[in-house]
């Protein structure tokens, strides 16, 4: 009977120590799997994060919960997960890559229109914020520092627009471009002023 008890307990033993040696085994196979999909999605994620929200997300969590397999020491789990992850990312980076440039080439062509029309706009406004600095009755009768401030901050942001254009950067200078955009309809609003023209076409 003690023999039987000893076999048994020398084979729980074993069976454990076998255990411990497949997941010994699968552990740096794991890790490098890991390390493989953390490089493509800090490479790629940031991309897809810009022009697929949505799609970021998921991917996020998932990433997220093939490390908690890692940690928990779920090797198998994580070698058979991280190949679909990786190519996943991939693919979703790649998508994201041709959004961009399709954004880019719209933006460009975009941009001499909003160099044309902006300047206009930020014109006609501040001529009409110098004509109530000038006449304070009428002055009294809309929020001119209000007009004034959005009128500098346009001004800087269209400066910041112009150079990220002249460095090539076209979404930086969208951005901003914007930005400016919405400056000058506050001024606009705060001043009670009608735009002599159209506003410029908004950037996507």
């Amino acid at each position: 009977m003690r023999i039987s008890k000893q076999i048994r307990g020398y084979g729980v033993s074993l069976f454990a120590a076998l255990v411990l040696a497949a997941c010994a085994n699968q552990q740096e196979p794991a890790r490098q799997a890991l390390d493989g999909v953390n490089t493509a999605f800090s490479t790629g994620g940031p991309r897809v994060q810009q022009y697929m929200p949505d799609q970021y997300a998921s991917l996020q969590a998932r990433v997220g919960a093939l490390k908690d397999a890692f940690d928990k020491g779920n090797y198998q789990q994580v070698l058979n997960d991280a190949p679909t992850l990786m190519n996943d990312i991939g693919q979703l980076s790649a998508v994201a890559a041709a959004r961009k440039s399709q954004r880019v080439k719209n933006l460009t062509q975009q941009w001499p229109k909003l160099t044309a029309s902006i300047p206009d706009q930020m014109a006609a406004v501040q001529a009409r914020v110098d004509v109530l600095v000038k006449n304070k009755k009428e002055a009294a009768k809309v929020d001119l520092p209000a007009a004034q401030a959005s009128m500098a901050d346009a001004g800087t942001l269209w400066a910041k627009a112009q150079q990220s254009a002249s460095g090539g950067d076209i979404e930086a200078a969208a951005d901003a471009a914007k930005e400016v955009q919405t400056k000058i309809e506050s001024a606009a609003t705060a001043i009670k002023f009608v735009m002599p023209r159209p506003a410029p076409p908004q950037f996507h």
